[in-house]
């Protein structure tokens, strides 16, 4: 049955907060507003100032609120790979009812079971996704309420991260006046909405450069496998060339984004452009080759950490090759400094959506996108982290039906800010490879 409602995402950057309303008419999402406000209290995808950032979010959601027609009570906000692990799980359980006819509170007891484990007073569990039960020894059951059985085990994954994370964004979200439908894990929902079925099943690895970090996640089996946070992203490669230059960082961001590309080799040192220097009178030229190089140094630091990761648990074998995205993946001659340096084939996401094709929008979209796809399977498994006793498919609150808000034919592709384009569980992360790469 075709999906249809109303859904809100909110992604938390560290240069901007980006909200999207999302109307699903028959299963085809709808964009129908957007919002995008500047972020000071977000430092590498960690909110450093509440207040601040409740500014930023309330800004982000009025405007959404002005382009869509309506009103924003409740979103579904992502939460960052930050320190975030992933672990398999496994629990089992007798089957209650008299009839042995497996119901939802079954599935909830078994995911439950699934969760008891030992968990450092610092982390808290995020979610727990169900990959496949097994009833009375038959296996690869994807749903089993209805069906007869004594015991049942299920088989998943679980993801924690740490509480100071998930409370400040939950703090925020709050303080704005809104409620949480989902919390969100972006770098899953990222890597779950832009790849192909085959990519997600054969293995993929996504890079998601955004403003003030770098998220590397990995997707085989259609599973998220791994994920690595390096805190550069595209601010730091704007700093280096208000550094070198001796400019401001408003000017070093407006070369970045006129002149500025990744592959020195298809620049000219012949080409050149003013440059005001502090403490010079008159501008100063610069060769758009030279700009290339200060950029394509960051660039290449921030992919060779990626890469380091990667090589570790042979990631770059997985046929899928590389997807980029994030506000730092539009810099010009990215993709091929990119397929120089890794060796593998790499292409660039971007969204296909009217006013929003930037790649800096693609987290956001994919959390509507994901929230959007949650399987009743999962919102049953999600009261065992929760405690919810009753999982309702919840919509999304507003106060204007879509034909009435229809008629407005709001432009949303105006006015909205532009955003100013670790690891310890390797092991964990090679246990969980074991049997993949060979």
């Amino acid at each position: 049955m075709a999906k249809s409602g109303m859904y809100v995402g909110l992604d938390i950057g560290t240069t901007s907060v980006k909200v999207v309303v999302a109307e699903y008419v028959d299963g085809q999402m709808n964009i129908i507003g957007v919002g995008n406000a500047k972020s000071d209290g977000v430092s590498r995808g960690i909110v450093v100032d509440i207040d601040k950032t409740v500014q930023a979010i309330q800004r982000a959601v009025g405007q959404a609120e002005e382009k869509a027609g309506i009103q924003i009570k409740s979103v579904n906000v992502g939460i960052p790979a930050n320190m975030l692990e992933v672990e398999n799980c496994q629990g089992m359980i007798a089957v209650n009812s008299e009839s042995k006819e497996i119901t939802d509170a079954d599935v909830r007891n078994v995911a439950s079971a699934a969760l008891v484990r030992s968990t450092p007073p610092e982390r808290q569990i995020v979610a727990i996704l169900p990959q496949e039960f097994t009833v009375d020894g038959f296996e690869g059951i994807k749903d089993p309420r209805g069906m007869i059985g004594v015991r049942m085990e299920m088989f998943g994954l679980v993801f924690t991260g740490p509480k100071t994370i998930i409370h400040n964004t939950r703090k925020c979200v709050e303080n704005a006046g809104l409620k949480i439908n989902e919390m969100v894990i972006t770098p899953l929902a990222l890597a779950d909405s832009i790849l192909t079925d085959g990519e997600k099943d054969f293995g993929t690895t996504v890079i998601d450069m955004g403003g003030g970090q770098t998220t590397t996640a990995v997707m085989h089996d259609k599973q998220l496998k791994f994920t690595h946070v390096n805190q550069e992203g595209g601010e730091f490669v704007t700093k280096d060339i208000s550094v070198v230059l001796n400019t401001s960082f408003n000017n070093a961001e407006a070369l970045k984004i006129n002149y500025g590309d990744a592959f020195p080799e298809r620049t000219s040192d012949k080409e050149d452009f003013p440059v005001d220097v502090i403490g010079q009178t008159e501008p100063v030229k610069v060769d758009e080759h030279y700009l290339s190089e200060i950029i394509e140094a960051r660039i290449e630091q921030i992919f060779t950490k990626a890469k380091n990761e990667l090589d570790a648990i042979d990631a770059l074998s997985l046929p899928g090759g590389i997807v980029l995205t994030g506000g730092a993946a539009s810099i010009p001659g990215i993709i091929e400094l990119a397929q120089e340096f890794f060796g593998v084939n790499v292409r660039l996401y971007v969204p296909n959506h009217m006013g929003l094709r930037n790649p800096v929008f693609a987290n956001v979209i994919s959390i509507v996108d994901y929230a959007s796809n949650m399987s009743d399977i999962y919102r049953i498994a999600k009261g065992a982290v929760t405690g919810e006793k009753t999982l309702p498919v919840k919509e999304q609150e507003v106060e204007k039906t879509y034909e009435e808000y229809q008629e407005q034919q709001p432009d949303y592709s105006d006015d909205v800010e532009e955003e100013q384009p670790q690891g310890g569980f390797v092991k964990k992360v090679k246990d969980l490879f074991s049997n993949i790469f060979d």
